[in-house]
């Protein structure tokens, strides 16, 4: 019997928490609802979600900082749900590693879809039993495990946005992959947000492959067009 997606949530309103709790399991997830950040990252040495919810304005910690160390420890999805609405908090947000960031007031029924959306890419390459592990350039990306491995040994995380970004580049090398074409394989809805998160995640993929921002070797910015990844890619 397939086991259903575990979501955690933390946020520190009750009202938030029961009515994230109640939506998700209804739409078929199983959830684990916190409080407070001492309490659920004590919850992930025990459990490995598959997505988090995460409120930034917590009692015990910075929310910021809590999602980098998810980004780089955990390879779930990291959706923020927030009340700060301005473009630097989202910016942010995502450059430090999360995959997408509602804004309360939010639908509950927008929090569902987001959450399939983010869970939806990996989940349908394993089940359509996709390679998980490719070669290019002296790395090697272990996409199923979230890591890149340096041609010098080293490991690095990746996020599973990160992940899902880099499978679309190693599946389709030298070959351009245009704003259209990502937004209908990744999901999400097309425009100024959604072009800010891809950039964000190239420019984070850039940095953790060792790329010259001004002249990546790897991933070609095409101006007005979209995304070229120039390297040689074996699967296995």
């Amino acid at each position: 019997m397939t086991v259903a997606p575990m979501v955690a949530i933390l946020d520190d309103e009750p009202q938030v928490r029961q009515l994230l709790s109640e939506v998700l399991s209804d739409a078929g997830f199983r959830t684990a609802t916190f409080a407070r950040a001492a309490e659920f990252e004590a919850a992930l040495e025990r459990t490995a979600p598959d997505a988090c919810l995460v409120d930034l304005g917590l009692p015990d910690r910075d929310g910021l900082a809590l999602v980098h160390r998810l980004a780089l420890e955990s390879g779930a999805a990291i959706i923020i749900i927030s009340g700060r609405a301005q473009v630097q908090d989202r910016v942010t947000g995502l450059e430090l590693g999360a995959d997408d960031y509602i804004i309360k007031p939010f639908d509950p029924v927008e929090v569902v879809a987001r959450v399939r959306a983010r869970l939806r890419g990996g989940r349908e390459s394993v089940a359509q039993g996709a390679s998980n592990t490719a070669q290019f350039a002296g790395w090697t990306a272990q996409l199923d495990r979230f890591a890149l491995i340096a041609p010098d040994g080293p490991e690095i995380p990746i996020s599973q946005a990160e992940a899902e970004v880099l499978r679309l580049f190693l599946e389709s090398p030298k070959r351009l992959i245009s704003r259209t074409q990502m937004q209908e394989t990744l999901g999400g809805t097309a425009g100024d947000s959604f072009d800010r998160a891809m950039d964000v995640r190239i420019s984070r993929l850039r940095t953790k492959l060792g790329e010259d921002p001004r002249n990546p070797r790897l991933i070609k910015t095409i101006y007005g067009a979209g995304y070229i990844f120039l390297g040689d890619v074996t699967w296995s």
